[in-house]
C-alpha cells in the first residue's frame, strides 16, 4: 500500500470519527449475552424492529440458562414480529444451552468458539468480540460495509470473508471496531445503495466512487 494511500485511508477514518463519534451498534444491549442474543436476532431484520422485541425479551430472559429452559413455542411467541422467527428461536435455545453446559452461561471470547454456536457466523462473531469484549479481532462485513468499501476502493471482492481480508490488510488494527460501526452508520444515511448522497457525503473528496456514475449525472 503506498504512503498516499495510508494517508487517504487515515483521512476517511478522521472524517467518519467527526461525522460520527458514538461507536457503538444500533442494537441495545447491556452485556455480552445480549449483544450476541440480538446480533443474532437482526439477520435480515432492521435494528428497530430488533430493538423492539429485545426490549421485551432481556427482561423476561435475564441469562443463558433461562434463554435454555424456554420452550420453542414460548421462544417462538416472543419472537413471532421478526422475520425468521422459528428458524431463529431454534438458534437461540441451542446456542444458549451450549453456553450453561459448557461455559457456565458466559460467552466466549474466541472466533473459534463463538462460530461454533448454532446462529453464529463470522459477522456476528466480530460484532460480539469488538463491541461486547473490546476485542479487535477482525472487521464486521455486512451489507453496508460491502457497498461502502467497495464505492470508497478499499476492496474490488464481493464474498464478505475476502472484503474482510482486504480491509484488515488497510485498516489499522486500532480502528477496525470502529471503523466498521461508522462503516454501518455512513451506508444507512449517506452511500445508500440507491441513491447515495454523494453531494452531501463527508467523504466525497476522498472516494473514487467505484461503480457509480458521473457524479453530475447522478447529482439531484
Amino acid at each position: 500500500m503506498t504512503r498516499s494511500e495510508q494517508r487517504r485511508i487515515a483521512a476517511i477514518c478522521r472524517r467518519l470519527a467527526e461525522a460520527y463519534p458514538e461507536t457503538r451498534p444500533a442494537l441495545h444491549y447491556r452485556n455480552p449475552l445480549e449483544l450476541l442474543i440480538a446480533t443474532i436476532l437482526s439477520a435480515r431484520c432492521t435494528d428497530r424492529q430488533v430493538n423492539r422485541v429485545t426490549a421485551d425479551i432481556f427482561s423476561r430472559f435475564p441469562d443463558a440458562a433461562s434463554y435454555a429452559a424456554a420452550s420453542q413455542e414460548e421462544m417462538e411467541e416472543a419472537l413471532k414480529r421478526l422475520g425468521f422467527f422459528r428458524s431463529k428461536a431454534r438458534h437461540i435455545r441451542r446456542t444458549a444451552a451450549i453456553l450453561t453446559e459448557r461455559w457456565g452461561g458466559r460467552v466466549p471470547k474466541t472466533m473459534e468458539e463463538l462460530t461454533e454456536l448454532p446462529g453464529v457466523g463470522r459477522k456476528t462473531a466480530n460484532v460480539v468480540l469488538g463491541n461486547g469484549f473490546g476485542l479487535p479481532l477482525g472487521i464486521v462485513v455486512d451489507t453496508h460495509v460491502a457497498r461502502v468499501s467497495y464505492r470508497l476502493g478499499l476492496t474490488d471482492q464481493k464474498l464478505p470473508k475476502r472484503i474482510e481480508i482486504d480491509l484488515m490488510q488497510r485498516i489499522p488494527r486500532r480502528e477496525w471496531i470502529a471503523f466498521s460501526n461508522r462503516l454501518i452508520f455512513h451506508g444507512r444515511k449517506r452511500c445508500r445503495a440507491r441513491k447515495p448522497d454523494c453531494l452531501h457525503c463527508e467523504l466525497l473528496s476522498l472516494c473514487p466512487r467505484q461503480g457509480l456514475p458521473p457524479l453530475s449525472s447522478s447529482a439531484g
